[in-house]
């Protein structure tokens, strides 16, 4: 469900940590997906400033998964849908 979201969106994504965090910070974003098997220090960041905004946050399960559904070649760990 989440990915199938995630694919629908792509022009309205913001792929990787610092990313998603600086858009998260500025307002812009409307919900957060993170990857349950990427690095959880760097997830939890995400987590964490979604839960002090009332950001709706998804867990997926797998990186290589998002990042297909964003159109990348690569993992991605956390994932963010713009406004």
């Amino acid at each position: 469900m989440s990915y199938e979201k995630v694919a629908q969106a792509k022009s309205e994504i913001v792929i990787g940590t610092k990313q998603t965090l600086k858009a998260m910070k500025s307002g812009e974003v409307v919900e957060v997906l993170t990857a349950d098997d990427a690095d959880q220090s760097m997830t939890m960041k995400v987590a964490n400033l979604a839960a002090q905004l009332n950001i709706p946050h998804t867990r997926v399960t797998s990186m290589k998964e998002l990042g297909n559904a964003c159109g990348i070649d690569v993992g991605a760990a956390t994932v963010a849908i713009k406004q």
